[in-house]
């Protein structure tokens, strides 16, 4: 299923921050998986005890709307205590100008 609110490459970038804590990979990619996200990159470092990560994922079969994901990842952000956003990949690449 192609959500309507995706860009044309239908791909996002999701980003993780918090205190490193072990299954914080596994649930996020979980909740991607069960919502038919294909992760296509995946960066992560621990500084100092704090976690990082950034996926670049493919929305394009999601069985989910872009803002339903969006609050899934918003409600596991919660569960897990740390910060998770999801942004297109087009909004990503013009805030950063990369």
């Amino acid at each position: 299923m192609t959500s309507p609110d995706l860009d044309a490459s239908g791909r996002a970038i999701v980003t993780v921050l918090g205190s490193d804590r072990p299954g914080i990979v596994a649930a996020v990619a979980s909740s991607l998986a069960e919502h038919d996200a294909n992760i296509l990159d995946i960066s992560q470092t621990i500084l100092q005890g704090i976690f990082t990560m950034t996926m670049l994922v493919d929305l394009r079969d999601s069985s989910v709307a872009f803002s339903a994901l969006q609050e899934r990842l918003s409600a596991l952000s919660k569960e897990l205590g740390v910060q998770i956003t999801m942004q297109r990949e087009e909004v990503f690449r013009y805030m950063y100008r990369l």
